[in-house]
């Protein structure tokens, strides 16, 4: 016989909520895992002796946890989302009826912690897999991944040279209708200190994006309706951000240009736990910052006393002072060298104790200068004299 069901709210229930959640259920398995009780030590000096009592800061952190497990980055939206799952709900230690922060709430406590209370809670969770085991050490990879920044690239304003402005932007470069007003969207306040908002770049280096700058404006000006709020041609060098003033633009192969930060993501092999992850400037090359990531992973594993053996990243990370880095702490370095990188010519020998290279004809090739590429990687050039080598 067919059924029919009908819905006819109760007026009492008798409900359980750790009844409902089953007891593989992941956040379950979570809840009995991990012991945050340590946050009310470290954070009860951000908080006053009277006052509404605020939200519990084991609460917040699990909060912050679910937003990463679930990919939300949205507050109002992981607020939504926490009240519809039930195994959540008992997660954080909220019954039913029991009404769940406000996603404003989520966003003040956020900024009333410092840096290093994330970073205490990031160490105790990483103790207790390392506790549990599923660490092994010997082996990290590292890898970056860019991270959208909360601003605008319509609030983007000009760096300030030392000349006045408009006089010193004429004789070097040209600029969109944009640039030549405010910006599409004016800041409430500017964060930017007075170095960020000074323009430091030589003259030599505006002249390298005069050419990108000018076939920029000329055909984003020219497009139908563009007018005064056409787009413009953006670059570290002349723009900055008065909202997040350690956002920096970027730009992927295919992705559109954004103000990001780079994420530096470091993971132990064993059991895919992540060993350390921070925010740098996207500006900067991945190779710039193995240096830090490194000592600071390798510390951190050794206070655990686990040995790291083995370094794995990808070609973005390999540079002479890298390996030479890697090879003098005693790491194994497994990252490939870039694809235009050819090696030394064959039949040349080098003399490290006269620091100078022999070429096949017998005729000494000595060290002449180091060379800054780009500003920051050193090249030395070895070149002999016309009268010896034509």
């Amino acid at each position: 016989m067919q059924g029919k069901k009908t819905y006819q709210e109760k007026l009492f229930n008798q409900f359980r909520l750790s009844e409902r959640v089953p007891e593989a259920n992941f956040y379950r398995r979570l809840h009995t895992a991990i012991d945050l009780n340590f946050l009310y030590k470290t954070t009860k000096k951000f908080y006053g002796s009277s006052g509404q009592k605020s939200i519990d800061p084991i609460v917040f952190f699990k909060l912050c946890l679910v937003g990463y497990l679930e990919n939300i980055t949205s507050h109002r939206k992981l607020i939504a989302h926490c009240s519809m799952r039930l195994d959540i709900l008992y997660f954080l230690g909220y019954d039913i009826d029991e009404e769940l922060p406000w996603h404003s709430t989520i966003s003040r406590t956020r900024q009333l912690f410092p840096e290093d209370v994330f970073e205490s809670v990031f160490i105790k969770v990483f103790e207790l897999c390392v506790s549990a085991g599923m660490v092994a050490g010997h082996t990290q990879t590292i890898d970056s991944a860019p991270v959208k920044a909360n601003a605008s690239m319509d609030t983007l304003e000009l760096k300030i040279p030392e000349a006045d402005l408009e006089d010193h932007l004429r004789q070097i470069r040209n600029i969109s209708n944009r640039d030549k007003n405010k910006p599409l969207r004016q800041s409430k306040e500017n964060k930017a200190d007075k170095d960020q908002q000074t323009l430091s770049a030589s003259h030599k280096e505006l002249q390298a994006i005069k050419s990108r700058n000018t076939k920029w404006a000329k055909d984003q000006d020219a497009r139908p309706g563009a007018g005064a709020k056409g787009s413009r041609y953006t670059s570290n060098k002349t723009h900055y951000s008065p909202t997040d003033p350690d956002a920096r633009i970027s730009v992927k192969p295919g992705k559109a240009r954004k103000l990001n930060y780079l994420s530096q993501l470091t993971v132990d092999t064993a059991n895919h736990v992540i060993s350390d992850i921070k925010a740098y400037h996207a500006d900067g090359k991945d190779s710039q910052h193995l240096p830090d990531i490194v000592k600071r992973v390798k510390q951190r594993l050794w206070k655990s006393q686990l040995v790291w053996e083995n370094c794995v990243a990808d070609t973005g990370y390999s540079s002479g002072e890298n390996y030479a880095f890697l090879e003098a702490i005693g790491l194994k370095s497994f990252i490939p060298a870039h694809g235009t990188y050819k090696g030394g010519p064959d039949g040349f020998t080098y003399d490290k104790d006269k620091d100078h290279y022999t070429c096949p004809e017998g005729k000494t090739i000595p060290f002449k200068k180091v060379l800054l590429k780009k500003r920051t990687i050193p090249k030395r050039r070895n070149i002999a004299d016309q009268n010896s080598c034509a």
